[in-house]
């Protein structure tokens, strides 16, 4: 098949989960249903840590931006393969596709900073407690989180910058459900390799450095934890630390899994099932994690969905009291 230049190449062709029709409306129904919970569950604990004080911490304010990354991420991808799904389509247009790589870097990346900028407010919490509010000042805490998305911006750019150099053959298939970036080196028609030793460097350092850093910072915590006297003590250190490792695990777990697929020999349904783990499964179960094993955000949750069905607590007052009044007349 001839090679035709990135400027004429109109749209390329998503292969997707599955191409036996019996199966399309399960994996819609499915996703439909996995993308709802997901962008409800990260909803709600941002507007919870957002609508109580008591949340106005840098621990709760950093898992409110995971929760914000996490709906991007998620709707990075997944929209696009309901609508493909109900339009019985593969298509996805030349900038779209490029598009889609360049926000699905940005909010992965941002989701892998904060993971690790969480575990070092957990460091500075258990090791440094009496100067932990010096250390993890507002300011600190903005200006990580800030960092986070200057950096993932200005390396998802060059990302597509280096990928809008290559050519394609016309109607090019990719083997996954979205645009992402190992597989369209893999399937362009010309030299990747300035995009592949990018690729790799990138991947090296925005890999092992924050994974040193979560590693180093819980191998403090385990040792200053250790060395408490009161089980009593260390019981809201692990619940938080806890939490917190789960979705570690999960996040980097299937983040290799999908990158050691695919720059292995595996197949392409091996890497696009670790890739729905990564995309879409671990978004969609953080919030559960960190609500069903923080005591501190089940209570704010139950509290925000009180104010939601009843009301604020103004307007319960006033229904008390003209309740109140009317049994008085009638009596």
């Amino acid at each position: 098949m001839e090679a035709e230049n990135h400027t004429v190449l109109s749209h390329f062709l998503l292969l997707g989960l599955s191409e036996d029709p019996d199966l399309l409306p399960i994996l819609f129904v499915l996703f439909l249903c996995m993308y709802l919970v997901a962008v409800l569950g990260n909803l709600l604990i941002i507007l919870a840590v957002s609508s109580d004080s008591h949340l106005h911490t840098p621990m709760y304010f950093f898992l409110s931006n995971l929760s914000l990354a996490d709906i991007c991420f998620i709707s990075t991808t997944v929209p696009k393969m309901l609508v493909n799904i109900q339009a019985h389509s593969k298509d996805i247009s030349y900038l779209e596709c490029l598009a889609q790589t360049y926000f699905f870097i940005i909010y992965g990346g941002v989701d892998n900073f904060l993971l690790t900028i969480m575990a070092f407010d957990r460091f500075v919490a258990i090791c440094h407690p009496l100067h932990y509010t010096v250390i993890m000042n507002p300011r600190l805490c903005v200006r990580l989180v800030l960092m986070s998305w200057f950096i993932m911006f200005w390396v998802s750019l060059i990302h597509v910058l280096l990928l809008n150099q290559l050519t394609f053959s016309t109607g090019t298939e990719i083997p996954h459900f979205f645009c992402e970036l190992a597989q369209l080196l893999k399937v362009a028609s010309c030299d990747t390799i300035i995009n592949d030793i990018f690729m790799y460097v990138v991947a090296a350092l925005l890999g092992v450095v924050p994974v040193t850093g979560i590693l180093f910072s819980y191998s403090q915590i385990v040792s200053s934890l250790m060395k408490m006297s009161s089980s009593v003590s260390k019981y809201k250190p692990f619940s938080t630390c806890g939490s917190h490792l789960c979705v570690v695990s999960l996040f980097y777990g299937t983040a290799f899994g999908v990158y050691l697929n695919s720059a292995g020999t595996q197949s392409s349904s091996r890497t696009m099932i670790a890739s729905v783990m990564y995309t879409v499964v671990t978004p969609m179960l953080n919030p559960f994690i960190y609500s069903l094993r923080n005591n501190d955000v089940k209570g704010a949750l139950r509290r925000l969905l009180r104010r939601m069905i009843f009301g604020p607590s103004w307007v319960t007052d006033l229904r008390t009291k003209w309740t109140l009044q009317n049994l008085k007349l009638l009596l």
